[in-house]
């Protein structure tokens, strides 16, 4: 039986935690399944993970943007894709991490009683991830682990944008 982990605040990390997660996994043997929602651009950690034996990634196609840019028809089809992500728990991995989850879950961009489901049933037979801000209550009251990343400083806030290596 697997625990649930949530990686979650409105700091920088999140998904590098869930990525340190992934290679550990891997390198002790266990299958592990990467699911991103809400990401469908070039982000630079995929290219090292692509090359780990075990280690499955799966996202949308495409980049849909932020939310308040999506039409309503990016919001339909980025659902459509999020709903079919959810079969990476059908593969039978060891470890199953669901990044930016609670993003595509706050904004139902994914069938909610489907994401609970399959998080709630994939306990039975994997480790599962969830990263993202404010995860739903469901989620963080059967949590096992919860780390809060919290941001004190950004360069952001300078006028620094996001840095390819660094922040994507």
């Amino acid at each position: 039986m697997g625990l649930l982990h949530i990686y979650c605040g409105d700091g920088k990390g999140k998904t590098t935690a869930a990525v340190g997660l992934a290679v550990r996994a891997c390198g002790a043997g266990l299958k592990t399944e990467f699911v991103q929602f809400m990401k469908g651009g070039e982000t630079s950690e995929l290219e090292v993970l692509k090359r780990i034996d075990g280690l499955n990634i799966t996202r949308c196609d495409r980049n849909y943007g932020f939310t308040f840019t999506m039409t309503e028809q990016d919001k339909a089809d980025i659902t459509e894709c999020h709903n079919k992500l959810l079969s990476a728990f059908d593969r039978g991995a060891d470890v199953v991490i669901l990044d930016e989850f609670s993003s595509a879950y706050n904004y139902e961009l994914i069938d909610r009683e489907l994401a609970e489901r399959k998080v709630f049933e994939g306990l039975k037979t994997a480790e599962v991830v969830i990263t993202g801000r404010d995860p739903d209550e469901k989620f963080l009251a059967a949590a096992d682990y919860i780390s809060e990343i919290k941001c004190v400083r950004h360069p952001y806030e300078k006028g620094i944008n996001a840095r390819k290596g660094i922040e994507f």
